[in-house]
């Protein structure tokens, strides 16, 4: 008996292992995980959490800026985590990077949805600019994505010169 098999497509197969690395995450308020892909390789990985050797917040048992009612997007230095991408970011080398792409997968702790919107923090995109990552796809659901061209997104448009935070 043959199987008629359906192979994903190469954007989805790199969202869906992104998706499995938030799974180490320790917010209980969001989670993402990145992976870092140059030459159809992955390079690195990240998901959220504590700095090492830190208490994480689902250790903890509470989220600060939850406790505060902080929205999303705003005063991230109350934050105990490293984000996906900052940690996907410190773990590989900025030469595998140039180039490369960001495939980052957010889900909200409670319901456990997509992020909706989804984008990385102000300060996680000047890391991927710096860092020389070309591409950043997002996942919005199971099937969809948006792709981001670092370049005319985030260096061309500066929403650090508009004075917009959050996303």
């Amino acid at each position: 008996m043959k199987m008629d098999m359906q192979r994903r497509d190469k954007l989805n197969y790199y969202l869906d292992i992104a998706e499995t690395v938030m799974e180490r995450g320790t917010c209980i308020r969001r989670n993402f995980g990145a992976i870092i892909v140059q030459n159809d390789q992955i390079i690195s990985t990240g998901y959220v959490g504590a700095p090492r050797g830190r208490k994480n917040c689902c250790d903890l048992g509470y989220c600060t800026r939850e406790k505060m009612k902080v929205p999303r997007g705003q005063r991230y230095e109350l934050c105990r985590s490293v984000h996906a991408e900052m940690n996907a970011i410190i773990s590989a080398q900025r030469t595998d990077m140039i180039g490369a792409t960001l495939y980052l997968v957010g889900r909200e702790y409670g319901s456990g949805d997509y992020v909706a919107g989804a984008n990385p923090c102000a300060l996680c995109k000047r890391m991927i600019i710096n860092a020389g990552i070309s591409t950043v796809v997002v996942r919005d659901d199971r099937e969809n994505f948006r792709v981001i061209d670092v370049e005319s997104s985030w260096v061309l448009q500066d929403e650090s010169l508009e004075g917009s935070s959050g996303y």
